[in-house]
């Protein structure tokens, strides 16, 4: 099989899937990128049938001409995938365009465009929050009569949490249009702030089937850790994941994904369960999770789960794996403002929890803040018994501190 894998840059999660690509004996692997070959470390180099640069893998008619001029070089392409989710759309329009197997165009839009997402599956009879897209002040001023303050802002095509902002009056309001000034080509999306708790559901699919899952609680919401820069952030992912209680975001989930037009891959969910025991979907992305939920869903089932997405998208198969551990993901935010100069307190959780520590990744000194709720580095715990992971990440995320200066 001649497989084509897109990715922006090569950087160490790109690397990762290129590598996993490459190892699968029956595959011909080439890249598309913004960098040139020299960029990917040699050992993995050295294994691709090809290689083509453009300036934008974004731009549909810069990767159209990439895929063709490979295809014409080296022969049938068999696969074109890549895990970037602003390449879902071009890959999924170069694919139809190609002939080449996968996610379609108008599902990919389903997944990429949330304003266009909420009303699919509000459609379905799947729970989101009320939303609209906004073009003015007027207008914003308008959805936030109709369901209250606070309300969330944020672009239609976002990812991560960027640009996304908690919008609790009315001058707030007007701080937000006036600084990104919607207009009909570039609204902004207005949303109903969701109260409870945070969640993520990962879903494996084959051929629109719903075949594997796995869950994560975030503690706290991301957005709320984005506005208190002194909250570090955590996610846990419990050891059962069966449980009665998480029924209903299984059965949602699933509907939603028939919904968009989820064929065959990985999808990210973010959801909340307000209250009063009701859920709601936040958004799906049609890619592997970000925030190392990935390496978590690999420790909690002692598989290489990167190599088990790429060949999900190369073959169409999934060995589901037995789940052995609860994970969890404390991130290490600076505290104060300038660089990083030190961290404080790793020494006593390494003495506390060593054999628990299953990934690290350390702030380095003079390293520039990310200004994102995964902060400048991780400490990635796990073990047998949930409630175990669940004290450690506590005592964790209140004895490690970042310096800033």
């Amino acid at each position: 099989m001649f497989v084509v894998f897109v990715a922006p840059v090569f950087s160490s999660a790109a690397s990762q899937m290129i590598e996993a690509a490459v190892s699968l004996a029956h595959a011909r692997v080439a890249v598309v990128s913004q960098e040139s070959l020299e960029q990917l470390a040699p050992h993995i180099a050295s294994q691709l049938a090809g290689h083509w640069r453009v300036d934008d893998v974004t731009n549909t008619e810069q990767l159209d001409g990439a895929v063709r001029a490979l295809a014409n070089r080296y022969g049938t392409i068999h696969r074109c995938f890549g895990a970037f989710e602003q390449l879902q759309v071009p890959l999924a329009v170069v694919r139809e365009r190609l002939g080449i197997e996968g996610l379609s165009s108008a599902a990919a839009v389903n997944f990429r465009d949330k304003a266009r997402m909420k009303d699919v599956l509000r459609e379905a009879g799947v729970p989101v929050a009320r939303h609209a897209l906004v073009a003015s002040l007027a207008e914003a001023e308008a959805f936030v009569g109709a369901v209250g303050y606070p309300v969330v802002m944020k672009p239609p095509a976002g990812a991560g949490a960027r640009a996304t902002y908690r919008v609790d009056h009315a001058a707030a309001l007007r701080e937000v249009i006036a600084q990104h000034q919607p207009s009909t080509h570039t609204p902004m999306l207005a949303e109903e702030f969701l109260r409870g708790t945070e969640h993520s559901l990962e879903t494996i699919s084959i051929n629109g089937e719903a075949i594997w899952h796995s869950l994560t609680h975030y503690l706290p919401p991301p957005l709320h850790v984005l506005e208190n820069s002194w909250i570090q952030w955590s996610v846990l992912l419990p050891r059962n994941i069966d449980d009665t209680r998480f029924d209903d975001i299984r059965a949602v989930g699933s509907r939603a994904l028939r919904a968009l037009g989820m064929d065959t891959g990985v999808t990210h969910c973010e959801w909340f369960r307000r209250p009063d025991g009701s859920l709601a979907i936040s958004e799906i992305a049609a890619r592997p999770p970000g925030a190392q939920i990935t390496t978590m869903i690999a420790r909690a089932n002692d598989v290489d789960f990167v190599g088990a997405w790429v060949r999900l998208m190369v073959d169409g198969t999934f060995d589901a794996p037995t789940r052995r551990y609860a994970v969890g993901t404390a991130y290490l935010r600076g505290q104060g403002s300038g660089r990083v100069v030190g961290v404080n307190g790793f020494d006593v959780v390494e003495q506390e929890f060593g054999a628990m520590i299953c990934d690290v990744k350390l702030p380095t000194r003079g390293q520039v803040p990310t200004g994102s709720y995964e902060g400048e580095g991780f400490i990635m715990l796990r073990h047998e018994d949930t409630d175990v992971v669940m004290r450690a990440l506590k005592r964790v995320v209140s004895v490690v501190h970042v310096q800033l200066n």
